[in-house]
């Protein structure tokens, strides 16, 4: 079958049209792959992990008996040192965790409200 030839400018509008309607969308417009969506729900999903259990990192460094020494410890390190000596402390493994959360870690540090002097 032969195309009619008036019909070609109107074929070639819809593909270019498409082709603008996409790149639009997904750079402007807000849509995403399937991929980006479950990246962005489970990242989202680690953060409120990591703030409901912030409750339980600072009930642990309560009920540590060394936890004086240990704060004091986490306040003399500085940055990204504090979270590793909060992890050392074992306050950010959270009961039935075979492993610290460093995230969580970094929100309990956070969390403990220790002096920057």
């Amino acid at each position: 079958m032969k195309t009619p030839e008036w019909l070609k400018p109107g074929l070639y509008g819809a593909i270019a049209g498409a082709a603008l309607v996409a790149i639009a969308g997904f750079s402007w417009g807000g849509w995403m792959t399937s991929a980006g969506a479950n990246e962005l729900a489970d990242d989202l999903a680690q953060e409120r992990v990591v703030a409901a259990l912030v409750p339980v990192c600072l009930d642990i460094s309560n009920a540590d008996p060394d936890r004086v020494a240990l704060i004091e410890t986490i306040q003399a390190a500085s940055g990204f040192r504090r979270r590793d000596a909060l992890i050392e402390a074992g306050w950010a493994t959270v009961p039935g965790a075979d492993a610290p959360n460093r995230d969580l870690a970094l929100a309990c540090v956070e969390g403990l409200e220790l002096d920057e002097s």
